[in-house]
């Protein structure tokens, strides 16, 4: 299994490639998609999407795993990081690979074990999660490791990735746990 995962932003987009099954994992590459603040947004927004789909015709990964949206005091932040997300997660889709999107808390409780951790302890946790020996040099390069761990996890614990669990599933699969009425 190939998982792509992204960290967005408008100048920096964190991307990594992990490749593996079950626990035994490997880093095919990752990196920053670096974009020069002169450059106008909607070619900000066009290098996002052209790198991404280069990494992704590289590596074909299986699945994709993105970080969603935080959300500032700053509307303006937020509409761009929208606008970021949503060229990375086109260049997914347009290439027919399944979606997920996670929060920064969920990712941070997957690697780390809080939900408010450090960008600093998220770094820590992947490089010996993963056994790297030299710090990522840009926390968007961990930060987006630590979403394909994220997502890898719930691959691996079964977890579906669909957000609208119906009752009759959970019934049919958890009888014991169903307290039925006389």
């Amino acid at each position: 299994m190939i998982i792509l995962g992204v960290d967005p932003g408008t100048l920096f987009t964190g991307y990594a490639v992990l490749s593996g099954v079950n626990e035994k994992l490997e880093i095919l590459s990752s990196g920053v998609i670096k974009i020069p603040s002169k450059k106008k947004f909607p070619m900000r927004l066009k290098q996002i999407y052209d790198n991404l789909v280069e990494v992704i015709d590289i590596y074909k990964p299986d699945e994709f795993a993105i970080e969603t949206a935080f959300y500032s005091k700053n509307v303006q932040s937020t509409l761009k990081l929208g606008h970021a997300r949503g060229v990375s997660i086109l260049a997914a889709v347009n290439k027919q690979i399944p979606t997920t999107e996670y929060s920064p808390r969920e990712v941070k409780k997957s690697v780390v074990g809080l939900g408010n951790a450090s960008k600093e302890q998220v770094r820590y946790m992947v490089c010996q999660l993963l056994k790297i020996k030299s710090l990522p040099k840009q926390l968007d390069i961990s930060d987006a490791i630590a979403v394909a761990l994220c997502h890898h996890n719930r691959l691996l614990n079964g977890v579906s990735r669909k957000k609208n669990h119906k009752w009759e599933d959970y019934v049919a699969k958890n009888p014991s746990k169903v307290k039925r009425q006389m």
